[in-house]
């Protein structure tokens, strides 16, 4: 197999590493959410200041046949870096996948990275025994963390969406729940991104430690960008606290138009000092009901959190959201 960097300019490739992506990462879980293409070319079109990303294609006779991610923070969190791979389910069994995970592990070490991540869904009754397990294991690394996956169906009675907007508001008398489209406005702005990179350190993350993101504005903006590049609509709801700031936010990323029907609810985070008043509850609610009310073709909203992060677990429980798989994270230490 010839392992080389993919041309992120190249339609050709970059679309044969989505399709290999798409059917291993599919396999035996056909109903799951996954990226579009459009989402995917702009992500990978889109340099980050914050982040160093390369995609490699793993070739066999002029077809592509597997690929590996590399994701490496620049600005912060230097030891760490995400790593990944796939193999086309045809391919696979050949010893490929380890072949893939040493060319992607090389470049990590060649950046001095020392702490190694890497994630995969799994099935809850085999959390401990999947191949995808094995496989990781086999390669040195360790179990760090697992998140459980839900869904929720759509569209939510208003009624009760209501009902937890009320619950939640007289918890945070002076404070104001304000829902916006693609564009966190100005004057919120650094507020937002002050909290934005707290998520990181605040959320359960297993055996492993994560410093605060650094997240400036003009970093934010790009990302916005990119994700609008990619045909996605980013929903935010905040919660203001009663001197104009940024308490509280949740976000919702809507897939573009005329493709899946699914959504991705992605951070929600309550600011320390803000914590106790149920905005996570206000925000989340506030949220879903925009969503729903701009987007009807969407059906389900899928979310994922540690299964020790007790507070958001329970708010997603009431809400509805009904676990469906494992996220777990494996860790290797060089």
């Amino acid at each position: 197999m010839d392992i080389k960097p993919v041309d992120p300019t190249s339609d050709l490739a970059l679309r044969a590493s989505y399709d290999v992506e798409r059917r291993a990462m599919l396999v035996g879980r056909e109903d799951a959410p996954h990226w579009s293409w459009p989402e995917m070319a702009s992500m990978w079109r889109h340099d980050d200041v914050g982040e160093k990303k390369v995609l490699l294609g793993g070739w066999e006779d002029g077809r592509m046949v597997g690929g590996a991610v590399y994701f490496a923070p620049l600005l912060d969190n230097l030891e760490k870096a995400w790593v990944g791979v796939c193999v086309d389910p045809d391919a696979q069994g050949r010893g490929l996948g380890r072949q893939l995970l040493e060319a992607v592990e090389h470049l990590a070490l060649a950046d001095g990275r020392t702490v190694l991540l890497a994630e995969t869904k799994l099935p809850f009754d085999q959390v401990s025994t999947h191949r995808n397990r094995r496989f990781a294991e086999a390669a040195d690394y360790s179990f760090s963390n697992v998140e459980v996956v839900r869904h929720l169906a759509l569209p939510v009675p208003v009624t009760d969406l209501e009902r937890w907007s009320a619950q939640a508001a007289v918890k945070h008398e002076g404070f104001r729940i304000e829902t916006y489209r693609d564009r966190i406005p100005d004057e919120l702005l650094e507020s937002f991104v002050a909290i934005f990179g707290l998520l990181a350190v605040d959320a359960p993350t297993g055996e492993t430690d994560w410093e605060e993101e650094v997240m400036t504005p003009e970093r934010f903006r790009d990302n916005e960008q990119m994700l609008l590049d990619g045909g996605r609509r980013m929903w935010c709801a905040v919660a203001l606290a009663p001197d104009g700031t940024v308490a509280a936010y949740s976000t919702i990323a809507v897939p573009p138009a005329g493709g899946r029907t699914d959504a991705s609810q992605w951070g929600t985070f309550v600011g320390r000092e803000h914590r106790g008043r149920r905005l996570g509850m206000a925000v989340k609610a506030a949220n879903l009901r925009a969503v729903q009310e701009a987007h009807p073709e969407i059906r389900r909203v899928v979310t994922q959190n540690a299964e020790t992060n007790d507070w958001m677990v329970a708010i997603n429980e009431e809400m509805g959201f009904e676990a469906v798989e494992a996220s777990v994270e494996m860790v290797r230490r060089v």
